[in-house]
């Protein structure tokens, strides 16, 4: 069958904790048009994906219609490539096992694919961003969660029941926190947003050390490292405690695969060096020796506010085509 011309354009979406961020991106990686609404008090997934639908659908409308969409890509956390479901995530409001991507095309009529946040941000990384020519790296993202995706030969490993790469949810302390995934000890229970601000609550508490954290009744990691460049010796400490501990964790991932180079984003990641020079002191301390010094640690090249559309993006071009608007 001979076609006119192929089409250029598909769907990014990113589901966050608190918020759902959708956009036509084209072929080179350029967001033609972009949204977001509130999410996190959505409680039925049912309301969720007629409100997200409607919302594609006008932006669709907008953008040339839906004879030139191609595809969407979904990147959620627990989401599963594999299967194209949410899987029994802990923290977003739908629990269970969500079969988003088949709700989603029986709504929309085109092909969708749902693929974990890390996936997809990995591998838009991959292919606009500064992992574009790398074949084995480890890509992190450091917020809510810790997430992570692991890219050998060039592609994402993501295992037999596409799990792999829950590094955040390994055991790296015995006997140490309790994790939202009922483990004890878990990498994310100490370096995402709720293990950083529980550090520095047990900080306070141990101590009767002056520190602007005390007045504040809201504490973030992102007023922390406000504090740190004020000079806070305890919101420091935060931080130092943080970094040596991902360090830690990521030089026995590290060691594991023989990366080119480890990418870290997420809001996190905004501490700049308060988290990464404890990081890459421990990492290097805790590194196999024969790849010490070798493993490159960057971070992300996108832009904070594109990232997460432009890795579902990536992801909508891996899946095969289907639209009932030919």
């Amino acid at each position: 069958m001979v076609q006119d011309s192929m089409k250029t354009k598909v769907v990014g979406v990113d589901v966050g904790y608190e918020a759902t961020t959708y956009a036509v991106v084209d072929v080179r990686g350029k967001i033609l048009s972009k949204d977001s609404f509130q999410s996190a008090t959505i409680k039925s997934i049912n309301d969720y994906i007629t409100i997200l639908c409607d919302r594609i659908t006008e932006m669709i409308d907008k953008n040339g219609g839906y004879e030139q969409i191609r595809s969407i890509g979904i990147s959620t956390p627990c989401g599963n490539y594999l299967s194209g479901n949410i899987e029994s995530s802990g923290k977003l409001a739908w629990k269970g096992q969500i079969p988003l991507a088949a709700m989603m095309r029986d709504r929309l009529g085109l092909a969708v694919v749902v693929a974990n946040d890390a996936h997809a941000r990995a591998l838009g990384e991959f292919t606009y961003g500064c992992a574009h020519g790398m074949k084995d790296f480890l890509f992190i993202t450091l917020g809510h969660g810790f997430g992570s995706c692991l890219f050998s030969n060039g592609r994402p490993h993501l295992g037999s029941e596409g799990f792999a790469g829950e590094v955040g949810h390994t055991f790296l302390l015995p006997a140490g926190r309790e994790c939202d995934c009922g483990g004890w000890g878990c990498l994310e229970s100490y370096c995402a947003t709720d293990g950083i601000v529980k550090t520095a609550h047990e900080l306070m508490e141990s101590s009767d050390k002056p520190s602007m954290m005390r007045k504040c009744s809201n504490l973030t990691p992102k007023k922390i490292t406000e504090f740190c460049d004020k000079g806070d010796e305890m919101a420091i400490e935060v931080y130092r405690r943080t970094g040596f501990i991902l360090g830690l964790g990521l030089a026995n991932y590290a060691s594991v695969t023989d990366p080119e180079a480890i990418i870290i984003t997420g809001g996190i990641a905004n501490a700049g060096h308060w988290l990464i020079d404890p990081m890459n002191d421990s990492f290097e301390e805790h590194i196999f020796h024969n790849i010490k010094n070798q493993v490159k640690i960057v971070r992300s090249a996108l832009k904070d506010d594109e990232r997460n559309v432009l890795g579902a993006s990536a992801v909508a071009w891996k899946v095969k085509e289907y639209s009932l608007f030919k």
